[in-house]
């Protein structure tokens, strides 16, 4: 592989959206302070998910970039992507041998987590689960992202699947109620994707590929963008209602104005030109962020000061 400066590897990995990743684990976490407190949280554990989960995605963007390049989908005249080959900063093949490289990090800190737990076979799952799940999202011969899927299966695996595993390491159990307490949060990972298609509607159309914004629409994914915004605020206070998350959750209400400013512009988008939402897919990893940290918070607080509502589902 040829030596880039560290900056195209950042721009290449794009680590802003890193925090997609981060949240699920430390929500998973936060779940087990909620009941148990700082003594009950293994903090080797959750830097070792966290880790995993930041190399699992970067080798999905990584993998992403190559295939995107090579289909055609990323041209000079598109938005998506890290641009590190479209603008011909970086070569094919070394964007390939990275994300590879990603993969087997990610399957190095599986190994071990495996060392450290009594119950190994789940880890084993969410590993297989993530690797096939990242590497496949682009790659032949499945390239779900190009099927109108990638948003069911992204909030998958970077909602439940990543808020499971973070507290599936902290207990060596698997508990279902983590399931129910991602929803919200994969529910806005969903939509950094929908945002991006949206974005990208007439490139998509241009490919010949599908995306869940360019089936339903223009017109339509406004809407759909929408109802997953403020779709996760009202999961989240039924969360609360159920139970399964403490009072002090609704510390995620702090980021609603983000949630408005960013769906205003979808909103006023359909008779704008496209700069005018360029950044869409950002602002919507920034209020993922905002919300998700938040709501990690709301179950720190809530330990201290346990207010809750009787859970209806014990």
């Amino acid at each position: 592989m040829r030596k880039y400066h560290f900056s195209l590897w950042i721009r290449a990995v794009r680590a802003f959206s890193f925090t997609a990743s981060i949240i699920p684990v430390l929500l998973g976490t936060a779940i087990v302070f909620y009941k148990l407190g700082p003594a009950g949280v293994n903090w080797k554990m959750m830097f070792a998910a966290v880790m995993g989960g930041l190399f699992l995605h970067a080798g999905t963007n990584l993998i992403n970039d190559y295939y995107d390049y090579r289909k055609g989908v990323d041209r000079d005249e598109t938005l998506g992507g890290s641009r590190v080959l479209v603008d011909r900063l970086m070569n094919p093949k070394d964007i390939f041998v990275a994300g590879i490289v990603a993969f087997l990090l990610a399957f190095g800190t599986g190994i071990y987590m495996i060392s450290q737990l009594e119950m190994k076979w789940p880890i084993v799952m969410f590993g297989l689960i993530g690797i096939a799940g990242g590497y496949f999202y682009t790659a032949n011969p499945i390239g779900y992202k190009y099927k109108a899927i990638g948003e069911f299966l992204v909030f998958a695996l970077m909602g439940p699947l990543m808020v499971w595993g973070g507290h599936f390491v902290q207990v060596d159990r698997l508990d279902w109620k983590p399931l129910l307490v991602s929803i919200p949060v994969g529910i806005l990972v969903a939509a950094i994707l929908f945002a991006n298609n949206l974005r990208d509607i007439d490139d998509d159309n241009l490919s010949g590929f599908k995306t869940q914004a360019n089936v339903v629409g223009r017109k339509r994914a406004r809407i759909v963008y929408g109802s997953m915004l403020f779709g996760a605020y009202f999961t989240a206070a039924g969360l609360i209602v159920a139970g399964l998350a403490p009072v002090a959750a609704l510390l995620v209400l702090i980021s609603i104005p983000a949630a408005f400013k960013v769906n205003k512009l979808i909103r006023e988008s359909l008779h704008a030109d496209r700069g005018y939402i360029a950044m869409v897919d950002v602002l919507t990893a920034q209020l993922h962020f905002q919300f998700g940290l938040l709501l990690v918070i709301g179950y720190i607080v809530g330990h201290f000061f346990p207010v809750e509502i009787p859970s209806i589902l014990n």
